[in-house]
């Protein structure tokens, strides 16, 4: 078996995240690992992110919510700037991260040819195994109010 000492889970606020966050949680758990809990501000956000009044940190509070259901899964967070998919292969190399675990919007067609899919191109780049997770069709879980164009607001 393969050690698993630190797992590397970016997130974007979305539900599909969330859910994602749910199986990094259990393997963290399961493998007695660490658990590296990330945020990418992407370049176009960036402004919003050094402007808005208190925005970085309700961003950062956020991301502090985040917290696995099972005690004792060490947690450490981090809120990065830059293309999303380079960010989050940085993060995991600088960090020694034994694995990586994502979720995926699953676009399809047009919607991936024009956005593309951070998580392929982690799965494709990455240096250590990647666990990709799709939310379930039928998923009634809708904690998060979401935007079109699939990310978080942040209150």
């Amino acid at each position: 078996m393969v050690p698993v000492r630190k797992i590397l889970f970016p997130t974007d606020f979305s539900e599909c995240a969330e859910y994602a966050f749910r199986l990094a949680c259990a393997l963290a758990w399961d493998y007695g690992a660490e658990l590296l809990v990330v945020h990418i501000v992407e370049h176009e956000d960036q402004k919003a992110y050094h402007a808005a009044d208190g925005y970085q940190q309700k961003l950062e509070n956020q991301l502090r919510r985040l917290l696995p259901p099972e005690c004792g899964v060490p947690v450490d967070y981090c809120v990065a700037h830059g293309n999303p998919a380079t960010e989050i292969l940085r993060l995991a190399a600088d960090n020694s991260c034994d694995l990586i675990v994502i979720g995926t919007h699953g676009r399809a067609g047009l919607n991936h040819l024009l956005m593309g899919s951070v998580a392929e191109q982690v799965v494709r780049k990455a240096n250590c195994p990647v666990v990709t997770i799709k939310l379930p069709e039928n998923s009634g879980n809708r904690n998060f109010k979401k935007h079109s164009d699939e990310r978080m607001e942040i209150r």
